[in-house]
């Protein structure tokens, strides 16, 4: 008989946990949207090293709210109701949707419509990021904690499979349609948000918002394991990453078109899903540091392989594969940084592991960009993948309290 997660009989994580799914779908929408309407507008004026150039300028823009914004959204997080500030944030992605949609209705979408309503997702992710990261812990017991991550990220993987190729048809049949969708889950994700009640908070911190910014990356730097964790990701997947490229590869490389964009762009999600959802029935409980760095580096292989690929069923393989290994190491990082995060430095310690998430997202698409322009994007995968497996070995090395950590014991006082 089917059991139904812990975590998941909570009324309000399971508000969240729809709101999450929601969203993600949401958003994972407008990413394959803009990004094929970028490229395929600049590809009618320009060669494609240039075009995908311009894919990385899209990165980049999402990528500089967050730089300003994040830090001090995490201290924010620490003294505000997380809650409405999770709110605001979708209320502001559902407004960027709306804006799309009406403009595509007038067939009004230019370059510069697409850049600025990027930049706006952006903030709306900055402020999203630290409030949800720092309010599920809140909604759950700590025994709970590692099944809740778990489920968080189960959550965002069903949003990431199901959310490119519904774009991907939606778009097929117009773009009003698809922004139009988007719109429509946004708000299906601020109804559940709003379900969600009153949540404990750290209490009022004495210190002013410079300093609790300053206390905060002063303790993520005395502490190896929570540094070590939000560096890897930010190293690692930052070189490794290889979706900004898809666009290119589904027009120019696999010639699949953008119906074959969502397929590509889920693969790496619909891995992840698997892998989370055998996570969260059989926890791990030993060697978590080891199978981190496993996961990571089988990534960097991944890449690799999907870089070189010239067929539609193997580059499919490699992005699940790498998408499931990522997922591997997400939920290891993850759960040793809330664990050894006391509840009052979560939203700034999340806001800047948030910080580093999107750097390897947004602001990998730009690196991803710019070496494409320089050598080719098959070039700039491949070479990416490589580099995610020098700093694997980098980062085994230099954080030996990670490589070594075996199960996930927080400390009773957080070091």
């Amino acid at each position: 008989m089917l059991t139904i997660p812990a975590p998941l009989r909570i009324p309000d994580y399971r508000a969240f946990w729809v709101a999450r799914v929601f969203a993600t779908m949401a958003g994972m929408m407008m990413v394959i949207v803009i990004g094929w309407q970028v490229y395929d507008i600049a590809r009618d004026t320009m060669p494609p090293r240039e075009a995908a150039f311009l894919l990385g300028m899209i990165g980049l823009v999402q990528f500089l709210p967050l730089l300003v914004l994040s830090l001090f959204i995490g201290v924010i997080a620490d003294r505000l109701d997380r809650r409405h500030m999770a709110r605001f944030a979708v209320g502001l992605e559902l407004g960027c949707a709306a804006v799309l949609a009406g403009l595509a209705a007038f067939d009004a979408i230019t370059l510069p419509a697409l850049f600025i309503v990027a930049g706006l997702l952006g903030v709306g992710r900055a402020i999203a990021g630290p409030a949800l990261a720092a309010l599920a812990p809140n909604l759950v017991p700590r025994d709970l904690l590692p099944s809740a991550i778990a489920l968080n990220s189960i959550a965002w993987q069903v949003g990431a499979v199901a959310g490119p190729p519904l774009g991907a048809y939606l778009y097929a049949v117009s773009d009003e349609t698809s922004y139009g969708v988007a719109a429509a889950m946004f708000g299906l994700a601020l109804v559940a948000l709003m379900a969600i009640g009153p949540v404990p908070r750290p209490a009022p911190s004495t210190l002013s918002p410079w300093r609790s910014m300053v206390e905060g990356l002063g303790y993520m730097r005395r502490n190896q394991m929570v540094l070590g964790a939000i560096t890897l990701d930010l190293f690692a997947v930052l070189l490794g990453g290889a979706t900004a490229m898809l666009p290119v590869y589904a027009r120019d490389i696999l010639f699949v078109g953008v119906e074959g964009l969502g397929p590509l762009r889920a693969a790496p999600a619909a891995g992840a899903a698997v892998t989370a959802l055998l996570l969260a029935i059989r926890p791990l409980r030993r060697n978590v540091g080891p199978i981190m760095f496993a996961g990571v580096a089988v990534f960097a292989v991944a890449t690799i392989v999907f870089g070189y690929s010239r067929s539609m069923p193997l580059s499919l393989a490699s992005l699940a594969v790498l998408g499931a290994a990522d997922m591997l190491s997400v939920y290891v990082r993850s759960s040793l940084i809330q664990l050894h995060t006391p509840d009052d430095m979560r939203g700034r310690v999340s806001s800047v592991a948030g910080l580093f998430i999107s750097a390897t997202n947004e602001l990998g698409e730009f690196k991803s960009g710019v070496t494409a322009a320089w050598f080719g994007p098959v070039e700039s995968v491949v070479i990416g993948g490589i580099g995610a497996l020098f700093v694997t070995g980098i980062w085994a090395w230099r954080f030996p309290v990670l490589r070594r950590a075996d199960r996930f014991d927080a400390p009773d006082r957080p070091e």
